[in-house]
Parts: C-alpha cells; structure tokens; sequence
C-alpha cells in the first residue's frame, strides 16, 4: 500500500509514512535533558495550554454546523493569487530584504544574500492521506522545483499545515540545510533528509551557516502528527539575522508576555511574519486573533515605528469557524488602530520590507462574502487590549461594502474537529 509502512505488529504496524517518526536514543535523551522539558513532556511558556477545543461538544458543533456562517469560511470565487515567476525572484532585492508570501505559513525570505524557507508547504492537503482534510483553497503561486535554490529551510513545528512530507521529500535531495526544533529531525531523516543538514534547536539555541544566524525563540502551542500525542516535539518561533537585517517568524502560537523579552533580545526587525488565522474560543491558548496577533508585533518591536507587520498562516487552508476573510480584515483594522505598518501582499506576490511601495490593498474582499452589516475597516477593537506608547492612536469611522452575493469558491470543506496547527 504506497505512502504507508510497516514497523511491527500491533496497532501501529501499518501507518502513513505522513506520521514520521518519534525521537529515540540521542535525540531523545537530548530532549529529556532540556529544560523545556518536564513530566514526560514540553511544557509551553506562560503555563500549560489548553491544545483541545473547550467547551461542551454541543457548543462547538452548533457552531461547526451552523448554515448561515458556512458559507463565509471560503472564498466565494478564485483567489488572486500573484503568479511568481522565477525573474520575480532572480535579481537580488534593491534592499536587501525580499519576501515572498506562499499562502499560509510558507514565505520565501530573501536576507543579505541568502534564502531561507519558512514552514514551506505544497502539498494540495495539510493531511497525512491525499483524499482527505483541509485542502488548498488557492493554488501554490509558483512550483516548488521553479523557487531556485534554497540555503535554509526554517520548519516551526510538526503539525501537517507546517511541515508537509512531500515537500520536504522533494527538497531532501537538494544541498539546503534545515533548522527545526528539537524533536523534529526525526521526521526529517525518516524521510530522507541526512543527518549532516540538520540543525536541532531547543528554545534560545543558535546556528550559524552562510552569514546567518538562526535563533530557536519561544511559542505557545503543540506539537503531534500520529495518532498518538506524546508532545515529543518542540514547537518555537524564529529569528534569521544576516549582516545588515533581521526577521521574525512566530510560527504557531497563543500571545504570551515573551513577545517583549524577544524583542529586547533580538530585534527590532525589519520585518515580522505573525501568525492571525485559525484563531477560535474554543482553543484561545495556541492561535493569536488578528488584534493579539499585533500585540505580538508592538511588543517584538518595542513600537508602531518599526519595521512592517507580515500577517500568515491564513487565507490558503480552511482549519477554523471564523470567516475566511476575518484575518486580514482584523489585522488591517488593527494596524490602523495603532499606526503600525502591515504589509498585505496577494499569496506569491514578492515585496520589499523597506520599499515605498509595500503592498497595503485589502486583495481579498473581491472574493470576500461580507458582513450583512458591511465591513468597518477601522473599528473600535475590544478586548485586544492594544497599546502603543503614546497611547493616542485614533480609530477612524471607515466606509463599508456588502457583498453577500455569489458563491463559496473551490475547496469549500469545513475544518477539522480540532485544530490542524
């Protein structure tokens, strides 16, 4: 049976070759001896998380099934999706910073000379079988063998939407190095990625390789891929400093007070990568909301005046009740609460942190179904508890458009009970 394999008798003697494989001898005795690590298990910042959804299983299916909200959790047609082409990306960036936003948590960063690859994900499911869970709903902007080479690859965590065994398959045989949090490798080597190009970090752990340096910083989430969670992996956001920039990619993660520590630490940036999607009541520990997730983005920069907010992990899977459109409409609204930058490109459109002309147009809302109320751009934001430190920033009464016409677009299936990363 292809994709799957054997390792014993038993229960898990066939399993996807999608689950990968669990830490043993060194890396496992690695793992134990981390301070991260108590009780069998790492253990989040901030105390422990709740990583299933709260609440009755009555509370979250009247949500899950209520047929008046469904239809708002996809794009009502295609997606523009900025077809890159390789001339996109061949010449070096005026500045010396380029990303390029690949849909969900994949952004391909271009710092200083080097190329890294974040959580990169190609496959058309973030599932470990090909004919079911959360499927694309645009395609990738460009194919994985027209990106060029790549000198890193930065994976967060080991849930399907972050790391995806046919894309890591596909690199395996190039000459790019990896850089994952500990526990993580032994997916990585089990599906053909050596020894020799991995780089295992615990939280606050470095690395360097072609003027870079790579830092393992903290998050607040939950790792697993089988079917059995044994919290074996860790999970973290990161920090790539070159020469002349650095950049922050949270991966997963509920807010928590160390956005500030990694700040001071390690930044400003001139970019930050946060993830504002996926976010639900019913798991509010691991995924920040759009207003979190700019709390998140003042505190790594000590400020509004840095460098521009990159909002992810939205927009390409379908792993929540919110509206498809909620993300960028919340982080738009709350950037213009504060005065902070946010950069808001198509999935595939390639920019420059520093350039006049970061992409600001909220690209979504022609696929959009909106509010039978209208979308208020710039709104009063409650709860978020957002603060600058002139504490002055002024929320404008925005127009509003409804569009309620038209359709769910392609790949207009419901999450998951739980949450997929």
């Amino acid at each position: 049976m292809a994709g799957f394999r054997t390792l014993s008798s038993g229960p898990r003697a066939l399993q996807p070759g999608a689950f990968g494989a669990d830490p043993s001898g060194e890396r496992m005795a690695r793992i134990r001896r981390s301070p991260h690590f108590k009780d069998g298990v790492f253990q989040n910042p901030g105390g422990p998380a709740r990583t299933r959804p709260s609440g009755s299983a009555l509370d979250f299916a009247k949500v899950f099934f209520d047929k008046d909200t469904r239809p708002r959790r996809t794009p009502k047609g295609t997606v523009p999706v900025y077809s890159t082409t390789l001339a996109d990306i061949a010449g070096p960036p005026a500045t010396g910073l380029r990303l390029t936003w690949m849909g969900h948590s994949s952004v391909l960063a271009e710092i200083d000379g080097r190329r890294v690859l974040f959580d990169p994900v190609w496959g058309e499911r973030c599932s470990p079988f090909p004919f079911v869970g959360p499927k694309r709903l645009h395609p990738v902007p460009l194919p994985l063998a027209a990106l060029g080479p790549v000198d890193v690859v930065v994976i967060s965590h080991d849930h399907y939407d972050h790391l995806d065994m046919p894309t890591i398959k596909a690199l395996a045989g190039t000459d790019t190095l990896f850089a994952v949090p500990l526990g993580v490798g032994a997916h990585l080597e089990h599906w053909g990625v050596s020894a020799g190009r991995l780089r295992e970090l615990d939280w606050h752990e470095t690395t360097e390789t072609g003027g870079l340096r790579l830092t393992a910083t903290p998050a607040r989430h939950f790792c697993g891929r089988g079917l059995r969670n044994t919290q074996h992996t860790l999970w973290a956001s990161w920090v790539v400093a070159g020469e002349e920039h650095r950049i922050y990619h949270s991966g997963d993660t509920g807010y928590f007070d160390g956005f500030k520590e990694i700040g001071a630490e390690h930044g400003p940036f001139d970019t930050t990568m946060i993830q504002i999607g996926a976010y639900s009541d019913f798991w509010p520990d691991i995924h920040m909301t759009p207003e979190e997730g700019m709390r998140a983005h003042l505190g790594l920069q000590g400020g509004p005046e840095s460098g521009p907010m990159l909002p992810i992990h939205w927009a390409t899977f379908n792993l929540a009740t919110h509206p498809w459109a909620d993300p960028g409409e919340g982080t738009l609204a709350a950037a213009r609460a504060v005065g902070a930058g946010v950069a808001l490109p198509r999935p595939g459109e390639p920019f420059e942190p520093a350039a006049e002309n970061v992409p600001s147009e909220p690209w979504w809302r022609g696929v959009a179904l909106a509010p039978a109320g209208g979308r208020a751009v710039e709104q009063a934001l409650t709860g978020a508890g957002i603060k600058t430190a002139s504490d002055a920033a002024a929320v404008a009464q925005a127009n509003t458009v409804s569009d309620d016409s038209g359709r769910a677009g392609r790949g207009s299936e419901d999450p998951e009970a739980l949450p997929a990363g």
